[in-house]
């Protein structure tokens, strides 16, 4: 069984994600991780930390020789700002520490804030804040490059795209190949392949940033080369659709998932829903009309794209801020601003990739399991042989 965790604070000395479950032999590029990384912290509309952070994954445990060893992961990534944060975040309290803390006691709308510090009884909110960041999934990015690495070596590739910022939308269908181009690009901007839509994108985010304001958006994760029999119908929590939904609200500001054409799905007859069963005689396979589903059907992949969207609120932190009450005077104040930013849709799309990548390989070592690569790439391929031969 695959699972991973994750642990650290937004300012604190590092960010630590472990990875247990690959098997041995998985190859892993250094390199390739540190590039998911600089993938996250991409796009028009990030605030100054991304100017103080270059994040970069040590590997401690668990990769030898460029490959796993079957051990579990650990994964470390510096937190170049902690400089700045030693004496308000220290392990160990010292005399006189309490005068250099920086408390937060105006609880920020739609943030952690005010919930977790009642749950918690702490009338700072700054250890809320410090672990409910988005910062936190810098440490999901790493993890989710090593679940790529291993997706890989099966054909499986996971990318994401902007279809949405604010009131602008993508409103064309898109080619994976598209997706992929702008995965290689070196200027992202608005994370979308379509540079009319992108610009109406942009102007979104600069009428946010006028207003001191924040947008969110809709990006699209897509999973190319899956085979079918991926998940399983026979139990609530074994259905992938599921867990893919989970994956993707999990992640910070996230309030909403669709897979497939869902939204579109709800408001029309079934017979414009379903995507149409067909055989080619000629290559002895089953092909569908249309992907709507989004290649999932009772929870199973059915050999198609998979198809996944997160819906993506602006962001809590606005440097004009919202009504809100200090928790100590109990009077009413403007909540709290953090350096933060305006718009992070691209950002969320490789979060979404990673957070989508991780749990399809948790699928494949579900399904295929594998002490070595080589134990799991036999069984895959006895596997794919029995699908050609159904």
């Amino acid at each position: 069984m695959l699972r991973f965790e994750t642990a650290g604070e937004s300012h604190g000395e590092c960010l630590v994600a472990t990875l247990t479950g690959l098997p041995a032999g998985v190859p892993v590029i250094l390199s390739a991780v540190d590039h998911e990384l600089w993938r996250r912290q991409q796009g028009y509309g990030r605030g100054g930390r991304m100017k103080i952070e270059t994040d970069t994954a040590e590997l401690v445990t668990g990769v030898r020789h460029s490959q796993t060893t079957g051990a579990p992961i650990a994964v470390i990534i510096r937190n170049r700002d902690w400089k700045n944060w030693t004496e308000v975040l220290p392990v160990e309290s010292y005399e006189g520490d309490e005068a250099k803390k920086k408390p937060l006691t105006r609880p920020r709308p739609g943030h952690a804030d005010l919930a977790g510090a009642i749950k918690y009884g702490y009338h700072d909110a700054r250890y809320i804040l410090e672990r409910a960041s988005a910062r936190e999934t810098t440490a999901r990015v790493a993890a989710g490059a090593l679940a790529k690495q291993y997706l890989a070596q099966f054909g499986i590739e996971v990318l994401s795209h902007v279809i949405q910022t604010g009131t602008a939308r993508l409103e064309r269908p898109v080619e994976w190949d598209e997706i992929v181009a702008l995965s290689k690009k070196t200027d992202v901007l608005m994370g979308c392949v379509d540079e009319e839509a992108e610009a109406r994108m942009k102007a979104v985010v600069d009428e946010a940033y006028r207003t001191g304001d924040t947008v969110g958006g809709v990006f699209e994760v897509r999973a190319h080369g899956l085979p079918v029999g991926l998940g399983s119908h026979i139990a609530w929590d074994t259905r992938l659709d599921g867990r893919l939904a989970q994956a993707i609200l999990s992640i910070q500001a996230v309030k909403g998932v669709e897979i497939g054409e869902a939204e579109e799905a709800a408001t029309v007859f079934g017979s414009k829903v379903q995507d149409t069963i067909h055989y080619d005689k000629a290559a002895a396979r089953f092909h569908r009309g249309a992907n709507k589903a989004g290649g999932l059907e009772g929870g199973i992949t059915n050999g198609q794209e998979l198809v996944v969207r997160g819906l993506l609120k602006p962001i809590s932190t606005l440097r004009k801020p919202l009504e809100s009450v200090d928790l100590e005077t109990r009077e009413p104040a403007s909540a709290a601003y953090e350096r933060s930013d305006v718009c992070v849709v691209p950002a969320a799309g490789v979060v979404g990739e990673a957070m989508v990548a991780l749990v399809l390989a948790q699928a494949m070592i579900d399904k295929f399991g594998g002490d070595s690569l080589k134990e799991a790439r036999r069984n895959y391929d006895g596997y794919i042989q029995q699908v050609k031969e159904f």
